[in-house]
């Protein structure tokens, strides 16, 4: 038996993954369903996504993250129970994901010592929804089914013929981009990437080391909502999801189109939330007259939102199929009935080994 893993999942592999990935989901629906609860109306729930509604004071739970890592949750759990060639990747996206978004929040929310009891919840969610990630994790690292030989059933050594790959086929592992959607998505995703980071460089340029490491780490503010991760701890988790999905686009990796599709899922959040926001307090109105780093900001979120946008677009492609499907396992001598020749086989020779 070969030690090569298969993209395929066990049985078992899969029911654990899928569990997650719909527990996954369910947490961030629930937070959901709490905001469309506890708020005035219902649809303020669509409404500000990075704070408090608009005329209340009642905080709200879930950020914008929390729909899209839901919509993730799912489409990884389709995956799975499709047993897709991309479903190990579509789980490694979705926990690492979920692990850079959730970690800060085991000691940013209630940070201020306000709403204590909505912080304590969104810390235990946040630790859940940690330890499902470490579960995927594992899923992946052990749950995938060994590669067997295909010579291992062949009963001679003399006359194995063994089906060529068909006419046109293209060479690479099977759910991996093609050349030119590989291309584009690592120009896409590594410009999203290259943006956020230039943007976190000089915060820290201006913060200062001190500074830029409390902004980091620090606790949300009082009128964010409880779920919501740092912002600058937000921007650079997205700037190493986009970075490693361009980097495995570029290799062409069997993970590139999940990867892409969750970092491209994020980046057009994120950059729609921060265009939302402006939008709200009127600064898109009054483009002109804002300062040069409010306009490059600006000009960045519109970067970050289209290139998500794109990278969405593009991984959504099919990817390369199987070409060892319907194919037919090798042949030899002695694998047919009363010993009959292969198909394409040469013929056996003239001086037959003992116990032809």
């Amino acid at each position: 038996m070969s030690t090569v893993r298969s993209s395929r999942l066990t049985r078992g592999a899969r029911r654990t993954a899928a569990s997650a990935c719909l527990l996954l989901a369910a947490s961030g629906a629930a937070w959901l369903v709490r905001d469309a609860v506890a708020l005035p109306r219902p649809t303020d729930v669509l409404a500000a996504p990075l704070g408090t509604a608009p005329g209340t004071a009642v905080r709200r739970a879930a950020s914008v993250c929390d729909p899209l890592l839901a919509a993730v949750g799912l489409g990884a759990a389709l995956a799975v129970r499709r047993r897709a060639a991309t479903a190990p990747g579509a789980l490694l996206s979705l926990a690492a994901a979920a692990a850079l978004l959730r970690l800060p929040l085991l000691w940013a929310p209630g940070a201020d010592g306000s709403d204590g009891a909505l912080a304590a919840w969104a810390r235990a969610t946040a630790l859940a929804e940690l330890l499902l990630a470490a579960a995927l994790f594992a899923v992946v690292a052990a749950g995938r089914r060994p590669v067997p030989d295909p010579l291992a059933g062949v009963a001679a050594a003399y006359g194995v013929v063994q089906e060529a790959p068909r006419y046109g086929t293209r060479s690479g592992a099977p759910g991996s981009p093609y050349r030119r959607p590989a291309a584009a998505l690592a120009v896409l995703l590594g410009a999203a990437a290259l943006t956020l980071a230039a943007g976190e460089l000089y915060a820290l340029r201006r913060l200062g080391a001190d500074g830029y490491r409390a902004a980091l780490l620090g606790a949300a503010a009082a009128s964010g909502s409880a779920l919501r991760p740092p912002p600058h701890w937000t921007a650079a988790a997205l700037a190493v999801l986009a970075a490693a999905a361009a980097v495995a686009a570029l290799r062409r990796a069997p993970w590139a189109r999940p990867a892409a599709l969750t970092a491209g899922l994020l980046l057009l959040g994120h950059g729609g939330a921060r265009l939302d926001d402006a939008v709200r307090t009127g600064a898109l109105g009054r483009l002109a007259a804002l300062p040069g780093t409010a306009q490059i900001g600006l000009a960045a979120a519109v970067l970050v939102a289209l290139a998500g946008l794109g990278a969405l677009l593009v991984a959504a492609l099919p990817g390369l199929p199987d070409a060892t499907a319907g194919a037919r396992p090798p042949e030899a001598y002695g694998d047919g009935p009363d010993a009959a020749r292969p198909r394409h086989a040469p013929p056996p020779p003239s001086a037959r080994p003992p116990g032809w």
